[in-house]
């Protein structure tokens, strides 16, 4: 290790001792200031006073000390790492920012953006603009398959596509994402570009992670709602939680595109990770119905190219041992959710200066540095199944 590298690990640990030796409260959700280094007093929640709580345990650690100062250094040594936040329950216990990266700025989120998605399809439901899943996208999208039947090339088996394949990436239409996204956004129609690509699988038999399924979701919303999609968020998710939308790409038809580069600052995206670790509640309301939230941490299958677990639109496997629930953009911006421990965190990296490997690095360094830091306290003792 260099001289330097180690006088950065050594001045962190002794900040984090120093921390644990003098707790103050952690920051609540609702502050807006951003904390340079360490946060003060993050080993133990805030205490109650004398007057709410005369006698009582002690409010549990949030965090290992030790842990919490390899994490930090990790995270310093990362050179395209732009942005980390973590957060439990209600109380911000990290929130840095590198490279230059100030907290009012949005970052071009990429593919988070299709997690984002998600609760727009459940809201929809909820609301009767939807029948439910199961409900068949010819029914949504007439038109499309109109113009397919009329050049004698709709393949039988996209009559079989329903909403539910299309949030979990099993269309089984050829991906319009990796080596054809270029010609897929240089289309003269992003949604029919999309469906008369040709059958790879029937419908549900395969994962075929595509942008073009998320857009097909915009088109679908946008004409349910009778709002543009940027408009039907804002109102139904987004205003209530106080989240403005940066800049967002749009199609040639003026409709948003559903799934990929929309701007966020990284305190929303942790407003939105919040969200779902709440169960759909933000400040009492009731933003996203609960059971969508649980169906959409249902896995589906998994990717072959990664192997991650995928909901509806969500990606998820354990780091540090824990069930973990993540929206995933390219070149490393993470929401990742850890509902046993109460557990947000978001990571945003650079989109120029990365390093080679950057996102497996980011992998590793959620099971190994992040997640077990946190590893203590609320819900740590007991016993976790399934995934």
């Amino acid at each position: 290790m260099r001289a330097c590298d180690l006088s950065r690990v050594v001045s962190v640990t002794m900040a984090v001792l120093a921390a644990s030796l003098s707790p103050v409260a952690a920051l609540p959700l609702s502050g807006q200031g951003a904390v340079s280094g360490l946060p003060e007093g993050l080993e133990t929640a805030p205490a109650e006073s004398a007057a709410d709580s005369p006698v009582g345990p002690p409010a549990p650690p949030l965090y290992h000390a030790d842990r919490m100062a390899r994490m930090l250094a990790e995270a310093e040594s990362m050179s395209a790492l732009t942005s980390l936040i973590v957060a439990r329950r209600d109380s911000i216990l990290v929130e840095n920012y590198y490279r230059g990266l100030r907290p009012s700025q949005t970052i071009n989120v990429k593919s988070v953006s299709k997690t984002l998605l998600s609760p727009m399809v459940g809201i929809a439901i909820r609301d009767g603009l939807l029948d439910s899943v199961g409900q068949p996208i010819s029914e949504l999208l007439p038109d499309y398959y109109e113009v397919l039947a009329g050049r004698g090339s709709l393949d039988p088996r996209k009559n079989e596509i329903e909403l539910r394949h299309l949030l979990s990436m099993r269309t089984g239409i050829e991906t319009a994402s990796f080596g054809n996204y270029g010609a897929w956004a240089a289309s003269p129609d992003w949604a029919y570009d999309q469906l008369r690509r040709p059958m790879v699988c029937d419908p549900g038999d395969c994962h075929e992670y595509s942008t073009g399924n998320t857009h097909l979701l915009s088109v679908i919303l946008t004409r349910r709602s009778g709002k543009s999609l940027r408009r039907y968020m804002l109102d139904e998710m987004f205003r209530p939680m106080g989240i403005p939308l940066g800049e967002w790409d749009r199609d040639p038809q003026g409709r948003y595109l559903g799934g990929n580069n929309m701007s966020l600052r990284p305190r929303d995206m942790l407003k939105f990770g919040q969200l779902y670790a709440n169960g759909g509640r933000y400040e009492g309301l009731q933003l996203v119905p609960e059971d969508w939230i649980t169906a959409s941490w249902r896995p589906t299958g998994s990717s072959p190219w990664n192997g991650h677990g995928y909901g509806y639109l969500w990606w998820m496997r354990r780091w540090g041992g824990e069930r973990a629930y993540f929206a995933w953009g390219y070149g490393g911006q993470f929401i990742v959710v850890v509902p046993r421990l109460d557990l947000v965190i978001v990571a945003t990296s650079s989109l120029r200066n990365r390093e080679r490997g950057h996102t497996r690095r980011m992998w590793r360094f959620f099971d190994r540095y992040a997640v077990p830091a946190f590893k203590v306290g609320w819900g740590a003792e007991s016993r976790d199944e399934g995934l």
